[in-house]
């Protein structure tokens, strides 16, 4: 089973492949006063609707990075008479690979949401992106954190270290100890993760039902309804997950 294909129909109903609800989501946007002339950047962009949404909002140049080819397809989509096309530069690559070629301090805006992966961990996704953005710049990043010390089943289940993600204190602290000003922070509430974990799981279930000569599907439910036990069980009240925005 392939693991792209997995999550982006994981995320099909989702607005954002993250469990931010979209009203704190919109008011992250209104606070960063961007102009026409700025560009910005979105490492894992998935089905690219942040970019989307700055681009209808202050008319922006975006790059829009994303491994998987059926995210970036969904993204053109939802471009396609939103935006004029022009204004978002697809690009299906290694997101590291490419961040890499781009020149210091060439964008206004740094973004990855959920992806700190695709560059390493959130240390080195913040140094990544503070190469590229200009000084006095944004960055914004959603990262995971625990809400309380995960006990070693739940680590288990999640394939996981208990050092792979710090506190939420811990996650500002970092940004401001590799030469970041925190600006603003938001969490996902209880409902926020509830919304996003269940329709995460529907998504799956019904994509199953509805294709079920699909060979991965048997291997997909396997999979989707462990993880909703995990998260009933232990995630609900452990992982927590946050959007971050710095100055450069």
């Amino acid at each position: 089973m392939n693991r792209d294909k997995y999550s982006a129909i994981a995320h099909r109903d989702h607005v954002f492949s993250n469990p931010i609800s979209t009203e704190k989501v919109n008011k992250l946007i209104d606070l960063i006063p961007l102009k026409p002339e700025n560009k910005m950047i979105d490492i894992g962009a998935g089905s690219c609707e942040l970019p989307i949404r700055f681009v209808e909002t202050y008319d922006v140049t975006a790059t829009a990075i994303e491994r998987y080819d059926g995210a970036i397809n969904r993204g053109k989509q939802r471009a396609n008479g939103r935006i004029p096309m022009e204004k978002i530069d697809f690009i299906q690559a290694d997101a590291k690979t490419v961040v890499e070629a781009f020149p210091e301090h060439h964008f206004d805006l740094g973004v990855c949401i959920g992806s700190t992966h695709a560059i390493g961990d959130f240390s080195s996704t913040i140094q990544a992106l503070k190469k590229c953005v200009r000084k006095d710049g944004y960055i914004l990043i959603g990262e995971g954190y625990w809400k309380q010390s995960p006990s070693p089943a739940y680590l288990h289940a999640l394939g996981a270290e208990e050092s792979d993600l710090k506190s939420h204190y811990e996650n500002i602290q970092l940004g401001q100890s590799l030469g970041l000003i925190p600006l603003w922070s938001t969490t996902a509430s209880e409902d926020d993760w509830d919304h996003y974990e269940w329709l995460y799981a529907m998504s799956i279930e019904n994509y199953c039902f509805q294709n079920p000569e699909d060979p991965d599907c048997p291997e997909m439910l396997e999979k989707i309804r462990a993880w909703k036990q995990t998260y009933n069980k232990w995630g609900r009240d452990t992982l927590g997950f946050a959007l971050y925005l710095f100055r450069n």
